[in-house]
């Protein structure tokens, strides 16, 4: 084989190197839409997700919970902590802690502890959180990351490779980030942040725009602490967001619609969303069924049609007695809560749900817990309180 070598001129050389700084991935956008590069484009690859792969949702060891009835989640969702720690959802067999305006549609299975999960989705949730973790040092540990924008990605057009905060934390605020995949749908984007990841304001959303064949699953997010996504509502965020703190959607009283196409899977704390819906399903917005669980066996009578107020749905039963006797009877794994103001009441809990009670009334309250689930009775009337609790679980009688 032939070499050649070749001796440049001044010129040439001068040349050479302003080709070189042109054709650079690390020049920066100059105002026309041109995008800024990553170090290492070619050789950024996706981590391997294990179990946490089908999981919509993750909530560590504290739990999930949402606000709002328009949430809708496909893909699986799970804690390691007990189901309690899941409120405002439903699956296709179960209601956590749903309330009638608290509503979300889970399409995909559940993994929790008791009372409503298993032995099995227990031990299906722990290996999970051990390979969402795993995923998370593999990101947190790539290297030649750099921080395009000091910190602030918004208004950004980023092509595929590892982007690293160097304050520790990102912001999405102001203006949209664009992801240019520059038609390779197998590109791959990794975002490391030693502390918090910021989308939106409190005041306005900002959204994330994938554009010449990039995918949602192919966007990871590593957060060293909390992830707050669109406290004002509204925007599409994208990707797999590993945060170690956990995670907020939206804001209280928000009713425009916050979306993730990805993941959202906290390690050692919860996932708090308002009226969200998160699509694990390779990024792609799905229909997601409203999904009527299991009602559970419960019994609601009082003296006249008047002294009760009795609102089913999703597996939530509200008694509110203003007047005439109440005999509430749970035998299934719903919620009951009971306002009682006016005479006697008589409650039994022989399954594995919830029930709350809380008495004023002048007559007499008669309890009985001979199931697995909770009971709590604050009674403030003079009247006697008989309790008789034989269950396994724990329960609260204050008076």
């Amino acid at each position: 084989m032939r070499t050649f070598t070749r001796v440049l001129g001044g010129f040439g050389i001068l040349l050479l190197a302003f080709i070189a700084a042109c054709t650079s991935p690390m020049m920066s956008d100059l105002g026309d839409g041109s995008p800024q590069g990553a170090r290492s484009i070619a050789g950024s690859e996706a981590p391997n997700l294990g179990l946490a792969a089908s999981f919509a949702v993750f909530g560590g060891g504290a739990g999930i919970t949402n606000q709002g009835t328009a949430t809708a989640i496909t893909g699986d969702l799970g804690t390691t902590g007990a189901s309690t720690m899941i409120t405002g959802f439903h699956s296709s067999t179960f209601s956590y802690a749903e309330t009638p305006l608290n509503v979300g549609a889970v399409n995909g299975n559940v993994y929790t502890d008791a009372p409503e999960g298993t032995a099995d989705t227990f031990a299906y949730a722990t290996a999970t959180a051990a390979d969402a973790l795993a995923a998370f040092n593999d990101l947190a540990s790539r290297p030649d990351g750099f921080d395009p924008g000091a910190g602030q990605l918004g208004g950004l057009i980023l092509l595929p490779g590892v982007y690293k905060a160097a304050s520790g934390a990102f912001l999405i605020t102001g203006s949209d980030l664009t992801l240019d995949a520059q038609g390779n749908a197998d590109a791959v984007w990794i975002f490391q942040m030693a502390s918090s990841l910021t989308v939106g304001t409190p005041v306005a959303p900002s959204s994330v725009i994938l554009v010449n064949g990039a995918q949602a699953s192919n966007v990871y997010w590593q957060v060293g602490s909390a992830a707050t996504i669109n406290g004002a509502g509204g925007g599409s965020m994208v990707g797999t967001i590993i945060a170690s703190a956990g995670m907020t959607f939206s804001t209280a009283g928000n009713l425009t619609l916050t979306t993730l196409n990805g993941r959202a899977l906290g390690l050692f704390a919860s996932v708090t969303m308002v009226n969200t819906v998160i699509n694990a399903n390779n990024g792609v917005p799905a229909e997601v069924p409203v999904v009527e669980p299991i009602v559970p066996s419960i019994t609601v009578t009082g003296s006249t049609a008047a002294d009760v107020v009795a609102v089913p749905g999703n597996g939530y039963i509200n008694v509110e007695n203003n007047g005439g006797h109440v005999a509430a009877t749970e035998t299934g794994t719903g919620t009951i809560n009971i306002v009682n103001t006016g005479g006697a009441l008589t409650a039994t809990n022989t399954g594995n749900g919830v029930m709350t009670i809380n008495s004023t009334a002048t007559g007499a309250v008669t309890i009985t817990n001979t199931g697995n689930g909770r009971v709590t009775v604050t009674a403030t009337g003079a009247a006697a309180i008989t309790i008789t609790h034989t269950g396994d679980e724990d329960f609260t009688y204050p008076n």
